[in-house]
């Protein structure tokens, strides 16, 4: 049943750290490449560029909520959402969102 999950490429699962601004600040994130991936593919359907979606998204996350305690919990949850709705509805609704 796990050799799915067991045999992937241990590439998938490498930790990968991108450095890029956030409201003005110079930070950095480590995510696993998968997650960058699909990050990729998010900022590419919008047309911008990786960092553009992602200081996009925390200046969103900052006027709703406030400083996420964990922002790179909210970028792999980010990702899973992305793949539930595209699992779900056709490419041009997720424009929308």
């Amino acid at each position: 049943m796990c050799e799915v999950f067991a045999g992937q490429d241990p590439e998938r699962y490498t930790s990968t750290t991108r450095r890029l601004r956030l409201n003005g600040q110079s930070t950095s994130i480590r995510l696993e490449n998968a997650f960058w991936a699909t990050l990729d593919e998010i900022a590419a359907r919008d047309g911008v560029s990786t960092p553009c979606f992602i200081s996009t998204l925390h200046s969103e996350v900052l006027e709703r909520r406030g400083e996420p305690q964990n922002f790179t919990s909210l970028l792999r949850c980010a990702c899973l959402k992305f793949m539930e709705l595209n699992q779900s509805e056709p490419a041009h609704a997720l424009a929308a969102e």
